[in-house]
Order: structure tokens, then sequence, then C-alpha cells
């Protein structure tokens, strides 16, 4: 699933972002440019120095947790690309 970052992504935000996406019991992977990063590792998340208009890719093992997607949109984080 492709997200378009509407919000900088770190600190609290990264935070929300991580604890949220623990909680899916399969894997989450973040894939931006050529970087790819477990989505429940806060260093990870941090580390792609996500900003406004960055693309990134959503890839979940078990099927999307549309729950957690939906949430990040109502908080502003992201919206569809």
């Amino acid at each position: 699933m492709d997200l378009k970052v509407k919000k900088p992504i770190f600190g609290e935000s990264a935070s929300t972002f991580v604890n949220r996406l623990s909680a899916y019991e399969g894997r989450v992977l973040i894939k931006k440019d050529h970087w790819v990063v477990d989505a429940k590792s806060l260093l990870g998340v941090l580390a792609l120095s996500l900003y406004p208009g960055d693309i990134i890719h959503l890839e979940f093992s078990d099927g999307v947790d549309q729950e957690a997607v939906e949430s990040f949109i109502e908080l502003g984080y992201f919206e569809k690309n």
C-alpha cells in the first residue's frame, strides 16, 4: 500500500506510528527509495527521515491492517497515494 507523507514523522509521531504497528501480528516493512526498514523499529522509522511529500510503501506479511492505515490517515500523518 502506497502512502504519501503529510506531516514529518519524528519524535511523538514516529513513536505513535511504531506503537500502533507493533500490535500487528505479522511483519510490516516500510520501503522508501532504496531503503527497506522494519516498521516496528523506532530507529528504522527515524532513519528514513519521512517528510511531507515523500512516498512510502507499506508491506504487510499477513494482509493489510486497514484499521492501522486509517488511523494514520485520521491523525493526518499520511494520505493514500
